[in-house]
């Protein structure tokens, strides 16, 4: 794993993205358990000019130790967040839940608001950094897939003097996009940054001097790396 001395020799800043871990993974001749991620993060942390580094479940006490390594923190899409993590009761249609992983994330997102390190979260990403910090979510959401394994695509609009409408001050950006859980209540301090034409928050953020953004999309799956680039210019 690259250092963080290491990726400032190099100028390119040393980005952790958080990883799935799936009991049963085929690859070749192999059919194990792995921890893995979609190519399309580190092609797009390349793509801004950053360094990546994985981060598959660990134990939560070791995250602060973890984060103080990076320059900045991506939590990536996944399963839905357990609805108990923010007090709800299951939906029938909410997925089977990634303990390992919320509790691992969760912990990331902690260790990255407390330390500064900027944080970027993607669409599960978002979601959980909404319930770390007292949000809730809305567990069934129509219209926001297209069909089972295939991304979609829809507009977002920014909300004039966030973060975001100043990396993407597009009045509209078509994104990709592939969720059935959004925002309801926001967490604390958290305010909306964009929008959907159907009303569902589609990014948020902390205010200044914070660096902390969630986008409700998956940039990974398009050509648009600006926000990846803006998430890597703060930890610059």
């Amino acid at each position: 794993m690259t250092t963080t001395k290491e990726s400032a020799v190099s100028g390119r800043p040393l980005i952790g993205v958080s990883t799935y871990l799936e009991s049963t993974v085929s690859w070749g001749v192999w059919q194990l358990p792995a921890a893995l991620l979609p190519a399309g993060y580190p092609r797009l942390v390349r793509a801004a000019g950053g360094l990546t580094a994985m981060l598959p479940p660990d134990d939560p006490a070791h995250a602060a130790s973890v984060v103080a390594r990076l320059d900045g923190v991506v939590v990536a899409g996944g399963p839905d967040v357990e609805p108990e993590r923010y007090g709800a009761v299951r939906d029938p249609r909410t997925g089977p839940p990634a303990r390992e992983r919320d509790a691992w994330e969760s912990a990331l997102v902690e260790a990255a608001l407390a330390s500064g390190t900027p944080l970027l979260g993607i669409c599960r990403g978002m979601q959980l950094m909404n319930v770390a910090l007292g949000g809730t979510l809305v567990q069934h959401l129509d219209g926001h897939v297209v069909r089972t394994g295939v991304f979609g695509t829809h507009a977002v609009k920014p909300v004039p003097g966030t973060l975001y409408e100043s990396i993407v001050p597009d009045a509209s950006t078509d994104v990709p996009t592939y969720h059935h859980q959004a925002v309801d209540r926001l967490g604390r301090d958290l305010v909306a940054s964009a929008y959907a034409e159907d009303g569902t928050v589609e990014a948020l953020e902390l205010p200044a001097p914070a660096w902390a953004l969630g986008v409700q999309w998956h940039p990974e799956m398009g050509e648009d790396a600006r926000v990846m680039a803006a998430l890597v210019r703060a930890a610059s």
